[in-house]
């Protein structure tokens, strides 16, 4: 990590506790929508399009670069990218960290194509960090490469933005030292470690930073980034072309609405699935 960051940034949760810091607590916070502040507003003007130095070739499209690594969870990084990559102007480019070619998921059984490497991508209008299982996470937390990427691309981009755990490879480059952020629901006390202050709500919004709550909540921040490129006509048509009407036949995709049984189901099932 870098010079600048704190003790707080180094300090390492556990594999097995990263998805676990909240489980037994988190019902005691209540979840309300969180007040987006006004980020920059969007302006076509070529500076952030990606041309040869950025996510793709350049086409006076707007550069939505995805940041793919090995233990990535897939809806994380599929969830935007099926709103975003229809939206007028705008392209979508999978970047992997380890270069081009296939990137596993958390569950090792299926991989989404990184059309990039990581090391030959220089700019992007927007990047996205999903987020993955402990081990995907905690090795992105610890690699001092990505961050000065991450640190890299964010100067120049329009927006910077995580789904789920994403927003603790986000936190661990110091970028939201001292902002509101969320995360996944069992692991908010690691924002804390970053210097952030977690912030209940499907999205949160400081500046140009947003971060998405957990897995499904990449859908959310996708139509609102969606609107915020194009306008809310387009990320109404956009809701509706994918069909996001949420009816889940339980109530219990909170944890303020599930019982202690059913949070720790949740987080075993996902240990289990994990590689």
């Amino acid at each position: 990590m870098s010079a600048d960051e704190t003790d707080e940034t180094r300090r390492k949760p556990s594999r097995r506790g990263l998805l676990r810091g909240a489980a037994a607590g988190a019902v005691g916070a209540g979840v309300v929508a969180a007040g987006a502040t006004a980020g920059p507003a969007w302006a076509a003007s070529g500076e952030g399009a990606a041309s040869g130095e950025g996510a793709a070739a350049g086409d006076g499209r707007v550069q939505v670069a995805v940041l793919l690594y090995d233990g990535f969870t897939a809806l994380d990084a599929v969830g935007p990218y099926e709103v975003l990559c229809r939206v007028p102007g705008v392209r979508v480019t999978m970047v992997g960290r380890a270069g081009k070619g296939p990137v596993r998921t958390d569950t090792g059984e299926l991989s989404l194509v990184a059309e990039r490497a990581m090391r030959d991508v220089r700019r992007a209008d927007v990047l996205l960090i999903p987020g993955g299982g402990n081990r995907g996470v905690l090795a992105m937390m610890a690699d001092t490469e990505v961050h000065d990427w991450i640190r890299r691309i964010h100067r120049r981009s329009v927006w910077t933005t995580s789904v789920c755990t994403g927003s603790l490879i986000l936190g661990a480059t110091g970028l939201l030292r001292g902002l509101p952020a969320t995360t996944y629901w069992a692991s908010r006390p690691f924002l804390k470690d970053a210097g952030a202050t977690y912030t209940p709500g499907r999205f949160v919004e400081t500046g140009k930073i947003i971060t998405a709550a957990g897995v499904s909540a990449g859908i959310d921040m996708g139509l609102h980034l969606a609107a915020r490129l194009s306008d809310e006509k387009v990320a109404q048509a956009m809701q509706l072309a994918v069909e996001y009407d949420p009816e889940p036949p339980y109530d219990t995709g909170s944890p303020e609405k599930a019982d202690a049984a059913t949070r720790e189901l949740a987080l075993k099932l996902l240990d289990d699935a994990a590689t």
